[in-house]
């Protein structure tokens, strides 16, 4: 249930940034991209151009193409559900169906992980675009949303996996970005580097 504050601060600030109640809640039905619509919102309120909206995006993402390789061989005795499953395959989600031990049916239980976890994003989103919509008030700092999400990420990931490499890396590229490299670039080059430099350090990284 924690998507429907964080959907709530999305609603928000997209409609804070100018885009329309109806268009911000298609984006969460049709999208469902958390930190995604997000860094999407950010880029379109700074009139970013659509190839650099698209890179951002595609980077920022890159994480889903891993989280796709680790849960294939779950999903490939399941029915039409999969596509739906793969669909809603956010940060969360992927955490609670890495994690669920039961010996319940499988299928039914990740189709329903998936499903919830839309339908709180969907909820959170209508209420903050509403009150973006009908009431008047100083929304500035919502957008600090995103950078919480991903510091609360990070400390679930520090937590269960202990590899301060990763971290430590994540941390000297992130400071190297933004001393070196000017603000309107730093997000996709930070991203760029950060994927090159982890394929590179792999090995180091799974010792």
């Amino acid at each position: 249930m924690g998507y429907i504050p964080l959907g709530i601060a999305f609603g928000i600030l997209s409609v804070e940034s100018g885009i329309s109640f109806i268009a911000t809640v298609i984006m969460s039905i049709v999208v469902f991209a958390g930190a995604g619509q997000f860094l999407a919102v950010s880029l379109l309120s700074a009139h970013a151009g659509y190839f650099e909206i698209a890179i951002g995006t595609f980077l920022l993402n890159l994480r889903h193409f891993f989280y796709g390789i680790t849960i294939m061989d779950e999903l490939k005795d399941f029915g039409m559900k999969k596509f739906y499953i793969i669909f809603g395959l956010t940060d969360e989600t992927f955490a609670l169906l890495k994690t669920w031990k039961s010996d319940e049916d499988k299928e039914k239980t990740f189709f329903r992980i998936a499903l919830f976890d839309h339908l709180y994003w969907i909820t959170g989103t209508i209420i903050g675009a509403a009150m973006a919509s009908t009431i008047s008030f100083n929304s500035s700092g919502v957008e600090f949303s995103l950078t919480v999400l991903f510091v609360v990420l990070t400390i679930e990931l520090l937590r269960q996996q202990k590899n301060f490499k990763t971290f430590f890396t994540a941390c000297i590229i992130g400071i190297f970005s933004l001393i070196f490299i000017p603000a309107g670039k730093m997000l996709i080059a930070s991203l760029t580097l950060g994927v090159i430099v982890m394929f590179i350090m792999r090995g180091f990284v799974d010792e």
